[in-house]
């Protein structure tokens, strides 16, 4: 069974969604209802990292499998406040770097499997979030990392 839970953030409601003592997305919208301890516990950890209280997300994911659970695993390790390129994951993984956007288009927990830290090698890439770049520039600017965006 599918439990969803929303809260609201600086850039609008979000929902949350888990299986099986799992999150498997995060949506850009509102609408969840649901109840459980480990949605609890994200909404909180949410909450404390748009407060600038949270710098590392301690939460059960399904990371998918074989190589887009490479490129989630890759994006989680990426530290609060940096960055790297597609070509940076490309080299690591031994992967193409186009592959390496795509994989992180199809981040189904954006923010908690931080996406946004992943940059072109010559300007911010995409973001396929609500609110596109701009969305991504946000989230960096929270974490600290605007002086990379210069």
């Amino acid at each position: 069974m599918i439990l969803a839970a929303s809260l609201e953030t600086p850039l609008g409601p979000v929902t949350l969604e888990a299986r099986e003592g799992v999150l498997t997305a995060l949506h850009w919208r509102g609408g969840g209802e649901g109840r459980s301890d480990l949605l609890d516990e994200a909404r909180a950890q949410l909450r404390a990292y748009f407060e600038g209280r949270l710098t590392q997300f301690d939460l059960p994911f399904d990371w998918g499998q074989g190589f887009q659970a490479d490129v989630r695993r890759a994006m989680a390790a990426i530290p609060f406040g940096e960055t790297r390129t597609y070509g940076d994951l490309a080299w690591a993984l031994d992967a193409p770097a186009q592959a390496i956007g795509q994989a992180c288009g199809a981040n189904p927990l954006p923010i908690l499997i931080p996406c946004h830290r992943v940059l072109g090698a010559n300007g911010l890439g995409g973001f396929s979030a609500k609110g596109g770049v701009e969305t991504k520039v946000f989230l960096l600017r929270l974490e600290g990392a605007a002086s990379l965006l210069i």
